[in-house]
């Protein structure tokens, strides 16, 4: 071979090298560019995962007490400042919820509630509530979950009978639950009393109030407000033994699968609880007043 097809053949081989060379540049390019396709597609699903509309639902439960056309007490809503929340909540597309409901997504027994839920309940049995709360939640078409304490019912001037309670129960949008039975200060009580009369009156207000309620009424009595919201392990342990699967406080802040099922948070309603205030407090922020 000559000296100048030498030279040819190598010229050749040295082209097929660089060619063979940026095949294997672009095939690692390609390499990398699917690799960092491929992440940030994953970062990106993940990160979709972690959208506040796909977060735990946080559930507002709001706890009122007194009703009447004037504010007689710190406890009382008015009528139309009651009415003004629920027109709030239909206008705004909430949905009020049953209190069961809630409490069944939270001990993991159901999906979770509809996105924008709220629960409404209310505690001590006031007559108020057949007077002014009752043809609201007739009106309004709401679930409401009332929390009694049946030593008052048809005994205190101030509460319903027992016959109103049940006409309450009568309509399907009422679940009548435990307030314990004369809704006692436990923190007073224990510092009162020896250790085992303190034992003996708390068994006794737990479970009194259940076995009343359920006689009376043909209800299932399983959920608790604490009184005045006061609670400690130790009362827990003895309501969990009473028979009471979930339990409820006075604290600001919206219910979630993060809570203790035995120490679900209420907003506590007042009057001053109205226009935006209330409206941010269903949304889940701070209800400034």
């Amino acid at each position: 071979m000559s000296s100048g097809q030498n030279e040819s053949m190598l010229g050749f081989r040295r082209s097929a090298d660089r060619r063979g060379r940026l095949v294997r540049v672009l095939a690692a390019i390609t390499i990398v560019l699917a690799l960092s396709a491929f992440a940030l597609a994953l970062r990106a699903s993940t990160s979709a995962a972690k959208e506040p509309g796909d977060e735990s639902p946080r559930i507002p439960i709001l706890v009122y007490h007194r009703f009447g056309l004037v504010v007689a007490d710190n406890m009382t809503v008015t009528t139309p400042v009651f009415e003004s929340h629920l027109r709030y909540l239909r206008d705004n597309h909430y949905t009020v919820i049953p209190l069961r409901r809630l409490v069944d997504y939270l001990l993991g027994k159901a999906s979770p509630p509809p996105a924008r839920s709220v629960v409404i309940t209310a505690d001590d049995g006031h007559r108020s509530v057949f007077t002014y709360m009752l043809p609201l939640v007739k009106r309004y078409h709401i679930p409401v979950t009332l929390f009694v304490y049946p030593s008052a019912i048809s005994n205190a001037s101030y509460a319903m009978t027992w016959e109103q309670v049940s006409e309450l129960k009568q309509t399907g949008l009422f679940d009548i639950q435990s307030h314990s039975y004369w809704h006692p200060n436990f923190k007073k009580e224990k510092r009162r009393l020896p250790a085992k009369e303190y034992e003996s009156l708390v068994d006794e207000q737990l479970t009194k109030s259940k076995s009343q309620l359920e006689k009376r009424l043909g209800v299932t009595v399983e959920m608790l407000a604490w009184p005045f919201g006061i609670y400690d392990g130790e009362l827990i342990d003895r309501a969990r033994k009473a028979g009471y699967i979930a339990a409820f406080t006075l604290e600001r802040r919206p219910a979630s699968q993060s809570d203790n099922i035995m120490e679900v948070p209420r907003y506590l309603m007042t009057d001053a609880v109205r226009g935006k205030a209330f409206g941010r407090l269903v949304a889940g922020e701070s209800a400034r007043q």
